[in-house]
Parts: structure tokens; sequence; C-alpha cells
């Protein structure tokens, strides 16, 4: 199990370093009565329990100019984790998960009315940093007074950390199901058993009644 968990670690920390450099989600939302399709977009992620999430959404405009862009933080166990509204600029978000479950990061862009809009759209940047990838790891170096490389291979193991214990969860997560799986098939087959007994139960009871009513009547 030890070596598993080596050989994952390496593999993880080879994607890792091939991944380094991964950009924002840009996207345009365009502005209506916040119901429709058009005005609403949610981008979903899932999150482990009691892991730290920094959710960054750069929107351009600014407040006033006939558009409130709204923002919403859900998981999908009824967990909220903001609802900031009318955002322009940088707005950021951090808050730490409270069950593994997937998370949806919603928007939407409500025309107020007040003045005319040529262009009905905002821009908008997100970009969701979770686990290691989340920390402030300048503060982190400055405070253990660590070397740039010294900060990427910590930065680096704890992803890997998160990843190989993300892998543990859904192999434990396979194997709950497997076990459901199991059960369900050996009830199907005993209830399959029980069926069939019945059955030929049924058909015994009905010849043996129908030699004794044919008799009595000197049928046979």
């Amino acid at each position: 199990m030890a070596r598993v968990r080596s050989v994952l670690q390496n593999v993880c920390s080879a994607l890792l370093l091939l991944a380094v450099g991964t950009e924002a989600l840009k996207f345009d939302i365009q502005a209506g009565s916040g119901h429709d399709s058009l005005s609403r977009r949610c981008i979903r992620n899932f999150v482990a329990k009691d892991m730290l999430v920094v959710v960054t959404a750069i929107v351009d405009g600014y407040k006033g100019d006939g558009m409130q862009l709204n923002m919403h933080i859900m998981d999908a166990a009824g967990n909220e984790y903001g609802k900031p509204k009318d955002i322009a600029g940088e707005q950021r978000t951090v808050f730490t998960s409270h069950a593994d479950a997937a998370f949806d990061v919603c928007f939407e862009n409500i025309l107020t009315g007040n003045k005319y809009v040529q262009n009905p759209n905002r821009h908008v940047e997100l970009d969701i940093d979770i686990g290691a990838d989340a920390k402030d790891w300048a503060a982190v170096q400055a405070s253990e007074k660590l070397k740039p490389v010294e900060t990427e291979l910590r930065r680096i193991e704890e992803m890997v950390g998160e990843i190989v214990s993300e892998m543990d969860y859904l192999r434990h997560r396979e194997q709950k199901l497997r076990d459901t799986n199991e059960s369900t098939n050996n009830r199907v087959k005993w209830f399959g058993f029980l069926t069939t007994f019945l059955l030929v139960a049924l058909w015994a009871w009905q010849i043996m009644y129908l030699r004794a009513y044919f008799r009595s009547k000197h049928l046979i």
C-alpha cells in the first residue's frame, strides 16, 4: 500500500509540474431580468470537506452603469458561502467547505433600468483556488523564511497530498458502491429463489387440488 501511494505521488508530481500555469475562466454574461438563461451563468466544482477555497472574480464595468452583477456561492448540501451583490472590479470570497460536495459559483446580470446600456454585457474572469492553491504562499515563505524553490516544492507536495487523499476517497467510495451492488445482487438472488419456490409450490398445490376435485366428481 505504501509503495502504491509512493507511485501515485510521483505520477501526480509529474502531472503537476506539467500543469503549472492554469488560466482563469473568462466569459461574458448578458444583462437581462436575472431569471432567464442568458443572464445567468453557473460554474460547478467539487471540493472535499474542510478545504480552503478562494473564489476570485474580476468584473469589468462599474457600479451604476445600468447593470447589476450579483454572485452566489452555494454547495449541493445547501450551505451558502457568499452572496455579494452589485460587484465590479475584483471580488474575492474565501471560505472553508462544510461537506464533501459540489459547489456552484453563480452570476446573474440584471438590467436596473436607470440608465441606457449600449452594450448590455459584463466580462468576467473567474479563478477558483482550492486547497494548496488557495494558500498565500508569499506569506508562508516570509514567515518560515523559505527559498523560492523550497516554497514551490512545499506547494507541490501539499497538492500531491490532496490528490492522493482524493484518490483514497474515490477508492473508498467505489468500495462502498461495490459492497452495495453485491448486497443488492444477493437480495435479488434470494428473491428469485423464493419466487421460484413459491411458483413450484403453487403449481404442486394446483395439481393436487385438481386431482382431488376430479376424483370427487368421479371424473378420474
